[in-house]
């Protein structure tokens, strides 16, 4: 049987005589299974520092009103007739340099969900009364429930 061409594979499995090279390349499959979808990353992966970072994602797509406020403001921007394209690039690092720190407080109020207000409001309490109150005394105390 010519094992190195097509024709005596084949011939060798008609025959049976090739049914051990076929269970052995199917046990090496089978060991091998490919997974689908996204790999996981280890856990000992370093993160990598924002200092490192080249490129930025804005996904606007579930907050309408930003899309629109966004789209209206390139179209506006980009109505003349010389001069290349405006980009949001072009528009984020020219207002970057404009925002104050009371923006940026508003930027920070914003990201805090409400159980995060919440816990921020009793870790300030702790340090006025200088009192060690759990969350649940605190909302007690605040809430005037007895």
């Amino acid at each position: 049987m010519g094992a190195n061409s097509y024709g005596g594979l084949r011939e060798g499995f008609i025959n049976g005589e090739g049914e051990g090279f076929m269970n052995t390349e199917l046990e090496k499959v089978e060991g091998e299974r490919k997974r689908r979808g996204r790999k996981k990353k280890e856990m000992n992966e370093e993160i990598n520092s924002i200092k490192e970072q080249n490129k930025f994602f804005i996904d606007v797509s579930k907050d309408i009103e930003s899309k629109e406020m966004l789209l209206s403001l390139l179209a506006q921007v980009n109505n003349k007739t010389y001069g290349r394209e405006i980009i949001l690039k072009d528009l984020i690092l020219a207002a970057l340099p404009k925002l104050t720190v009371k923006d940026l407080e508003k930027v920070q109020e914003a990201s805090l969900s409400e159980m995060e207000k919440v816990e921020r409001a009793l870790d300030e309490y702790n340090k006025k009364s200088d009192v060690k109150l759990s969350l649940g005394e605190f909302l007690v105390k605040k809430l005037g429930i007895n």
